[in-house]
Formats: structure tokens, C-alpha cells, sequence
């Protein structure tokens, strides 16, 4: 598996061009990612902006120029990972909590592409073990709860909780997390819709058509992927 994460990210590296801004995400694939961006003979030229802290932290400690995701209004590439992604290119990235401003990022990119492998390939993304996360406000909790539970009776709801901390997980942004599990298949543009129009929702992990490719590693090697839509 790692492997194939080591051949997604080196894929990656031909896209970066001299004097490119360059979004990076989190993981283990973005990881070596950036030991792979490191060896770059035009690295100087470059300018890296992550929403993720521990991605940062990397970056700073490799002494990168970055920048944060505030003072960007646009950038080149934004290179991510995901839960799981379908035949259109949409994906689930939900583990790591940040999908507010991982959104953000592919918004920005004049091209967001999907580092992945094989595996991480759902022909149908909410018929999955992995929820759909909703980043929420608070003061909304019960109201979301309530919304979501008449809009989807048949979903399964959870507050994401600390590991580590008693207590909810609060986000980089204040907020709440909101786990969504569904048994039914869902059709994906009504869901990124509905649950975005509640109120008290920030954002949800479904990343409904925003990447523009994505590069699969596989036994056989890399194999581009462009939305088939």
C-alpha cells in the first residue's frame, strides 16, 4: 500500500512548474509527496499553502516557502488524497476533519487533483463504513441533529469525540463535527445540496465535482483518471 502511495505522489511531480503556488493536503501520500518536492532543482521558486497543521508543520521544517490559505486568492495545483472516490471523480474526506478548508483549497486551484490508489475506488461513495462529516456551529447542534434525522431517517448520527480530550473535537475553525452514516444508497447532488442549505452547516466532506483528474496508482502503474461526466 505505502508503495503505491510513494508511486501517486511521484506522479504528482509532473505537473509542478517553476514559480508555482502549490496546495498541499494531509497524509501519508502528501508526505511523500513533499520528500519527493524536496530534491526539486527549482524548489526555490515554489510557494506551498496547506490547510492541514501537521502539513505545515513538515513544510516549515523543511524550510519551504509557504504561505497561509488567508492571504491566497488563488493557486496552481492543489494535490489531496481522500476516503474514497467514484467514477466521476467525487470523494469522500472525511478522516481528518478538515474538509472546510480542504474544500476551500480545491476551489481555489486552478486544478485540484486526487493522489489515490486502487483501492480507494466506490462505484457508490455513501455506501461506505466511512460517514459523511458536517462541520457545524454549536449553537446549531440540536437543530442539524434534528434537520438531518427528518431528512434522512435512516441515517445514523454521531458527534465526533476527542481520543485524547474529553469532550467533542472542535475544529481549527470552533466548530462541531457531525458524523453522518447512511444505509440507503444516496444520490450525491441532492445530498450536497440538502445538507448544505441547513442552517448552522458550515460544510460536509463530500467533495461533489471539484477534482479535475486523479492519478491512481496500480499494480500495472499510474493511471490518469479525468470525470466521466
Amino acid at each position: 500500500m505505502n508503495d503505491k502511495k510513494k508511486q501517486a505522489a511521484e506522479a504528482a511531480l509532473a505537473y509542478i512548474k517553476p514559480g508555482q503556488t502549490i496546495g498541499l493536503g494531509a497524509g501519508t501520500t502528501i508526505g511523500h509527496l513533499m520528500g519527493f518536492i524536496k530534491d526539486l532543482s527549482f524548489l526555490e521558486t515554489l510557494l506551498f499553502v496547506t490547510p492541514s497543521y501537521k502539513t505545515k508543520g513538515h513544510l516549515k521544517k523543511m524550510g519551504l516557502n509557504t504561505q497561509d490559505i488567508s492571504e491566497i486568492r488563488e493557486i496552481d495545483f492543489y494535490f489531496d488524497s481522500c476516503d474514497h472516490y467514484d467514477l466521476e471523480l467525487n470523494a469522500l474526506k472525511s478522516g481528518g476533519g478538515i474538509h472546510t478548508l480542504e474544500k476551500l483549497m480545491a476551489s481555489m486551484a486552478k486544478e485540484f487533483i486526487l493522489l489515490v490508489d486502487e483501492s480507494k475506488f466506490n462505484a457508490h461513495l455513501m455506501d461506505t463504513v466511512v460517514p459523511l462529516c458536517v462541520e457545524i456551529l454549536p449553537a446549531a447542534e440540536s437543530f442539524v441533529w434534528n434537520k438531518l434525522t427528518v431528512m434522512y431517517p435512516h441515517a445514523e448520527l454521531q458527534i465526533r469525540m476527542g481520543l485524547q480530550k474529553d469532550g467533542a473535537v472542535i475544529t481549527e475553525n470552533g466548530n462541531m463535527l457531525l458524523d453522518v452514516k447512511f444505509d440507503l444508497p444516496m444520490p450525491l447532488e441532492q445530498l450536497n445540496q440538502s445538507v448544505k442549505l441547513i442552517p448552522g452547516v458550515i460544510e460536509h466532506s463530500l467533495f461533489y465535482r471539484l477534482a479535475c483528474k486523479a492519478l491512481v496508482a496500480e499494480s500495472k502503474g499510474i493511471k490518469i483518471l479525468n470525470p466521466a461526466i
